[in-house]
């Protein structure tokens, strides 16, 4: 399942789909942190305010919650086979971070008295991975995060395609968002942890640099074939 996460900001201006063969795949020093992906399922008769209201409390989570070092919200604007209509990206720095996160009592408070009420469904998927070791990437902070879209991957790989076929299709996926520097500001990928939702084995999130960037990355050649692998 594909989807786009439109923040409430992003820009309108035409990147060029240019590949830079001189690409630091794979040359920087890295750093762990733990991806958290929540997908709602909004009521149909959700109003602006509703809306409003139930952003802005999980945004401002952060500053109640220690551990959360990024944090990206919005509506998915593309239409996904089960119909989830908002999305929250959380970045945490360790696993342990994220386990006191689902246990802390104003977060709960949160859910049940801003989000739940205005949503029939909602589903969590969190895996770690590696970031370039630096602060800027790490807390997804200056210009080419201020704004822009996410593309969120979510994926079901068969028990047998693990230790050959899914690794190999995630490692191409991975290569391929390296060659577009024109277009992804990050992209990052790893195994999902989250029992709740274990239909999905894996996820990816990639940060795009505007809506043209994510149509242009999409309709790509070299894009539908990693997607064919």
């Amino acid at each position: 399942m594909s989807m786009r996460l439109s923040r409430e900001r992003t820009v309108g201006t035409t990147v060029l789909a240019s590949k830079e063969q001189s690409s630091s795949y794979n040359s920087e020093k890295k750093r762990k942190v733990v991806e958290h992906i929540c997908l709602l399922k909004a009521k149909k008769d959700l109003s602006e305010e509703e809306e409003k209201d139930m952003l802005d409390y999980l945004y401002t989570s952060q500053y109640q919650m220690g551990g959360i070092v990024a944090i990206s919200l919005g509506r998915i604007s593309n239409e996904n086979v089960e119909n989830y209509t908002h999305g929250v990206f959380m970045r945490f720095q360790r696993k342990e971070h994220l386990v006191k996160f689902y246990e802390n009592p104003f977060y709960s408070k949160v859910l049940k008295e801003h989000v739940m009420p205005y949503c029939h469904g909602l589903m969590n998927v969190d895996y770690e991975t590696e970031v370039e070791d630096d602060i800027l990437p790490i807390f997804r902070k200056g210009e080419d995060f201020n704004f822009g879209v996410e593309f969120v991957l979510l994926i079901s790989f068969i028990q047998s395609a693990f230790g050959g076929p899914a690794e190999d299709a995630l490692e191409s996926l991975k290569r391929l968002t390296a060659e577009f520097p024109s277009l992804i500001v990050q992209s990052t990928q790893g195994s999902n942890f989250n029992l709740s939702s274990e239909i999905y084995t894996h996820a990816v999130v990639i940060r795009l640099r505007s809506v043209e960037a994510f149509e242009m990355f999409v309709g790509s050649s070299d894009y539908k074939e990693v997607r064919c692998v």
